[in-house]
């Protein structure tokens, strides 16, 4: 009887064939999910980096209302010891309703005054209310969608589901960087310029930074 014949090549190939396919299903599952993100990230880079050519005039809103006594009177007994306190629900929901801010901040608290600041993407707010006659005044700055949409490249005062978003984006964006470095060395054989331009990727900020960045 003949010794049966080994298998290691088949088996190899088979283990390569399996790699291949679970890459290219990573790759692209992590590329559909990321896809806007980086378009996003990609436009608002450039925007960024060219903030001071392109930036908007910015548009400010001012608007005062009449806080309901009762209201006033639970404000005034809400005051805390301390500088920085939450408002009370209910003059939250009334601020939401009078102004087109979000009172989820806490409030700076002195005498005779409590300012709430409500800064925002792409632009800023605040609402004071004065505690002896109930007036309450507020100010909206707008600097426009390119202001927006670089404020949220940066997180800047876009809230905690924002934040959630931009840990899972840059998740999906480190897979679809790994799988497609291991996808690279798996064609590297048959593509002879990968590693060269894998290098440039490399060389060129390295040497942008080193000469040109103090």
């Amino acid at each position: 009887m003949h010794a049966p014949t080994p298998q290691r090549p088949a088996t190899r190939k088979s283990r390569k064939a399996f790699w291949l396919k679970q890459l290219h299903i990573w790759h692209w599952m992590s590329s559909a999910v990321s896809l806007i993100g980086l378009l996003l990230f990609a436009i608002t880079g450039f925007t960024l980096n060219h903030a001071a050519d392109i930036e908007g005039a910015p548009v400010v809103t001012q608007k005062s209302a009449q806080i309901p006594p009762a209201l006033l009177t639970r404000l005034k007994a809400s005051v805390p010891d301390a500088e920085k306190a939450p408002l009370p629900p209910s003059v939250v929901q009334w601020i939401e309703g009078s102004f087109a801010v979000k009172a989820s901040s806490e409030a700076e608290w002195s005498e005779g005054e409590v300012y709430l600041p409500a800064p925002r993407p792409g632009g800023d707010a605040w609402v004071a209310i004065d505690l002896a006659t109930g007036e309450a005044s507020s100010e909206i700055t707008s600097r426009g969608w390119i202001s927006y949409l670089n404020d949220l490249h940066k997180g800047r005062n876009s809230g905690g589901e924002w934040s959630l978003f931009i840990d899972i984006f840059s998740f999906a964006c480190l897979v679809f960087a790994i799988t497609g470095l291991f996808l690279l060395q798996l064609h590297s054989a048959k593509r002879k310029s990968t590693w060269p331009l894998v290098g440039f990727g490399l060389a060129i900020p390295a040497a942008i930074a080193i000469i040109f960045i103090h």
